[in-house]
């Protein structure tokens, strides 16, 4: 074999080790559990007694279109959103355009004030992000004793949801994209 056959032999598989580490580096894995207590607070979203969640440090990487599933999020005071949003340490109303993101997304506040672009339904709308969806903490009073939220998920204010034209049954867990606006 020549010297030219074996550095083609050895750049090809370099790039295959380095591009197989890139895409592994890709995959969010859950990073620990957490166990809801025995006992605890009950309503329909509330951390089932005894079940145990899994937690993310990380989110999927963001692209023009990250995919990821949209919940719904009452920001308001007395609302399902828990304590005022880590943002700006204030509540908002439902008519405000407004997101919490999976706690990699939110990257440490660094997307706070800022706006993404959701996409559902051949519509576009954009959000502010107000708030981090807590991946590594739950079932307690300031997270509205509700579990740790998925890795890849957008919380939207009802707002959101009426803007994309996403209505009754379907508000939920639905499918979207985002990028950062």
């Amino acid at each position: 074999m020549s010297t030219t056959s074996i550095l083609v032999l050895a750049l090809a598989a370099l790039l295959l080790v380095a591009f197989s580490s890139t895409a592994l580096a890709d995959k969010c894995q859950p990073s620990g559990t957490l166990e809801s207590p025995a006992t605890g607070h009950t309503c329909d979203e509330c951390c089932q007694p005894g079940h145990v969640y899994p937690t993310y440090q990380c989110s999927p990487p963001v692209s023009r279109h990250t995919k990821a599933i949209m919940t719904l999020n009452d920001f308001s005071k007395g609302g399902d959103g828990g304590d005022p949003s880590e943002c700006d340490g204030k509540y908002h109303n439902n008519t405000e355009r407004v997101v919490a993101l999976s706690t990699g997304w939110y990257d440490k506040g660094k997307r706070c004030g800022e706006y993404i672009r959701i996409n559902a339904k051949g519509r576009s709308v954009l959000a502010k992000v107000v708030d981090e969806c807590d991946t590594l903490h739950g079932c307690d009073k300031p997270h509205a004793f509700q579990p740790p939220c998925p890795h890849n998920d957008v919380d939207a204010s009802k707002a959101v949801w009426d803007a994309l034209g996403i209505f009754g049954d379907e508000v939920g867990d639905f499918p979207i994209t985002w990028s950062d606006a």
